[in-house]
């Protein structure tokens, strides 16, 4: 059954991720990738206060639990302790380490999860592919490596007076072993090309074709020299073949003594071979249907060419920083299984309503929600916590949406239900409403 992990990552791919259970793992990791490039690397004491990551907080800072996730890497041993050791004096205890030795233990889980036919795909932009490209090298050996896609995520704006404008990400692949999934995928042919190629349209079929040479390169083929509709030539094919093709009107002679050619048919033919530079899948737009608000939401189209590309129907798919559920919508769209793990209540209750408004109610039978509190004391314990998250959860329980999607002033309104008396539609109603984990007062 599909899975929804409300947690940690890294506990949960070491307490319920089994080995060598995952076909496919994608992962877009927070980071703060708008700040400035220096701060990233100013150094820090450690006397700040650590800081959590919430929803839609993409930073990530040098504090002890930075320093924790450090020392732990460090101590095991091996390539990934080696390279920790060499970007902590390339860049010292700066925020760019802490994101660095975060992201090293759960590179690990996520390769003893991986099936080996399994592959992983590690979604970052410029600032810090680089760095994230080594600790690849270091958890899954360099001769993994299968592609560094680059992802024109917009156009490029603005004036950039001291360097080119930032218009991409990077989208790092690596392969469990050599005997990893791989389907090719096809973009259609540019417009021009077909009306230059493919001018021929059958009248009847209406189908487009192009001619092709039938004619053999190797011209010392004497089983293959005959002549065929009065020309005589070396041929690809043998003359019973030729005559049969001929037959079924494959075979086209544009006028009397012309070499013969093929019909070469659009339709059969599997399109442009997708490259590493995607330039023709844009990001979501202001007015998109898929549109959730998530600032950092990649387009389902992404994710479906890397699903189609590296699973199969029925394999499981992995998104351990599942943020808004655009790997499990896709994942669900292609027949895929899933898995999805996220550190907010928020996102859990955003993919629930994401799943519930694209592919119905009886959708939630199909997948289990895993973390959440179980009883009045887990809720209590909850709300002692982290309010914010208590507050998601809660909206979560009676399939209300968040009003705030960061914290912030909410003028009493936490969330809203909206609904229509009449089943044909009508004037849209809503719900609004108010979280108390306690303190509740004669103004409530």
């Amino acid at each position: 059954m599909n899975r929804l992990y409300y947690g940690d990552n890294l506990m949960v791919l070491k307490e319920h991720v089994a080995n060598e259970s995952i076909d496919l793992a994608y992962l877009d990791p927070p980071f703060n990738s708008n700040a400035n490039y220096n701060v990233l690397f100013k150094e820090h004491d450690g006397a700040e206060a650590a800081s959590q990551i919430k929803a839609f907080e993409d930073t990530w800072r040098w504090d002890e639990n930075a320093a924790q996730a450090y020392q732990d890497t460090v101590e095991a041993g091996e390539k990934l302790s080696e390279t920790l050791q060499a970007f902590r004096k390339l860049v010292g205890e700066s925020d760019m380490l802490a994101y660095l030795a975060m992201m090293a233990p759960r590179l690990r889980e996520l390769k003893r999860v991986l099936k080996p036919s399994g592959s992983i795909y590690l979604h970052c932009d410029p600032t810090a592919s680089h760095y994230l490209k080594l600790l690849m090298d270091a958890v899954f050996g360099a001769k993994s490596f299968r592609n560094e896609i680059v992802w024109q995520r917009t156009n490029a704006k603005g004036l950039a007076f001291t360097r080119f404008a930032n218009n991409h990400d990077i989208i790092l692949v690596y392969s469990r072993s050599e005997r990893s999934v791989w389907n090719s995928q096809y973009a259609p042919h540019d417009p021009e090309y077909l009306e230059k190629f493919y001018r021929h349209v059958e009248p009847r079929t209406k189908r487009r074709y192009r001619l092709a040479d039938l004619t053999n390169p190797n011209k010392n083929r004497p089983n293959l020299t005959y002549e065929f509709l009065g020309v005589t030539r070396v041929w690809r094919w043998t003359k019973e073949r030729m005559h049969r093709a001929y037959k079924d009107g494959l075979i086209v002679q544009t006028g009397q003594g012309k070499v013969p050619q093929l019909k070469r048919y659009l339709d059969e033919q599997e399109g442009n071979p997708i490259g590493d530079a995607w330039t023709d899948i844009l990001p979501v737009q202001a007015q998109a249907a898929e549109r959730l608000g998530y600032p950092t939401q990649k387009p389902i189209a992404l994710l479906e060419r890397i699903i189609s590309a590296s699973s199969n129907e029925g394999a499981v798919v992995l998104d351990p920083f599942c943020g808004c559920g655009t790997t499990i919508d896709a994942a669900q769209k292609l027949g895929r299984t899933w898995v999805g793990i996220d550190i907010t209540h928020l996102a859990v209750n955003l993919i629930r309503h994401r799943l519930r408004d694209s592919y119905g109610d009886d959708i939630a039978k199909s997948y289990r929600v895993i973390g959440e509190p179980a009883s009045v004391v887990d809720a209590r314990v909850l709300a002692a916590s982290d309010h914010y998250q208590f507050q998601w959860w809660a909206l979560g329980l009676v399939g209300a949406r968040p009003a705030e999607k960061k914290k912030g002033p909410d003028k009493g309104i936490d969330g809203r239900l909206y609904f229509h008396d009449d089943h044909g539609g009508g004037e849209t109603k809503q719900i609004i409403l108010s979280v108390k984990s306690g303190k509740i007062g004669v103004k409530d």
